[in-house]
């Protein structure tokens, strides 16, 4: 085996490369603000558990042309369907800062897919147990604020734009750690109707660490119900949901991030029968 980790934008095949990398490379080739990154298939995380030499220095190569911290996010085979999702099921590691790291990072991601829950879960909700996991090694973004939009309520079945978000990271979103604030958009096709603003109680964000890893802070008294999210940044939130409508049809989830006003699609998947549709 001569496996080599893949530029997203040639990431085609979910047999290879799990559902969430395919995703990826149809963001990348629909112009959509994609932080780069790599797709590492299923064989090539396979060798890299077992430490096979080529395997590793492989994943370390690939890193090391990134330049940058990179976040390992599981991409397994088969999963986050429209009858199953698989987000929060899966390890995924953030702000990974050294070669040795990423090897360590996709053995940990591994492993998260093949414990007990694990297996539960995808009995639960009848999902072949021998997991295939992918990896996506992808840029990191030093997020000042992030979160999730579903381009359809996943609260009500309502034609309209939900967002969650909080201060940092998203994980804070994903993991339940604040209660975040919450924004309701019509689905216009010409323009940002915001129908509702939330606001949530963000006392806590997940924030990069300059070693590597996250840090859990406090949020100072005075942005905890502060909104995270203006207008202009509402609107972007708007426009790229009907991009990723396009690029993927209806019902979709959404995690994206901001950072220095620039906007970035971090996961695109479709919202499953568990969000209570």
């Amino acid at each position: 085996m001569n496996f080599v980790p893949v530029p997203f934008i040639d990431c085609m095949e979910e047999e290879r490369f799990g559902g969430k990398v395919k995703s990826l490379g149809e963001a990348c080739r629909a112009g959509l603000p994609v932080p780069p990154g790599y797709g590492v298939e299923v064989e090539l995380v396979n060798a890299v558990v077992s430490g096979e030499a080529h395997a590793t220095s492989a994943v370390k190569a690939a890193f090391e042309k990134m330049a940058c911290n990179i976040a390992v996010r599981s991409s397994a085979v088969g999963e986050d369907s429209t009858e199953a999702s698989f987000a929060g099921q899966h390890d995924s590691i953030m702000n990974v800062n050294s070669g040795d790291a990423v090897v360590d990072a996709i053995v940990q991601v591994f492993r998260s897919a093949h414990t007990e829950s694990a297996y539960a879960y995808r009995a639960k909700v009848d999902v072949s147990a021998d997991a295939r996991i992918a990896v996506a090694m992808q840029e990191q973004v030093p997020s000042d604020k992030a979160g999730v939009l579903f381009t359809r309520n996943p609260l009500t079945g309502a034609e309209e734009r939900y967002i969650e978000v909080s201060w940092g990271l998203g994980e804070a979103v994903v993991g339940g750690i604040v209660v975040p604030d919450s924004f309701r958009i019509a689905p216009h096709a010409d323009r940002c109707e915001v129908l509702e603003r939330s606001p949530g109680e963000k006392d806590i964000m997940l924030v990069l660490n300059q070693q590597g890893g996250t840090d859990e802070i406090k949020v100072p008294p005075e942005r905890v119900t502060a909104p995270c999210l203006d207008d202009i940044e509402l609107a972007k939130l708007h426009d790229l949901a009907l991009r990723c409508e396009r690029a993927y049809g209806s019902n979709l989830d959404v995690e994206f991030a901001f950072h220095a006003g620039n906007l970035y699609l971090l996961q695109c998947r479709t919202i499953t029968v568990l969000h209570k549709l």
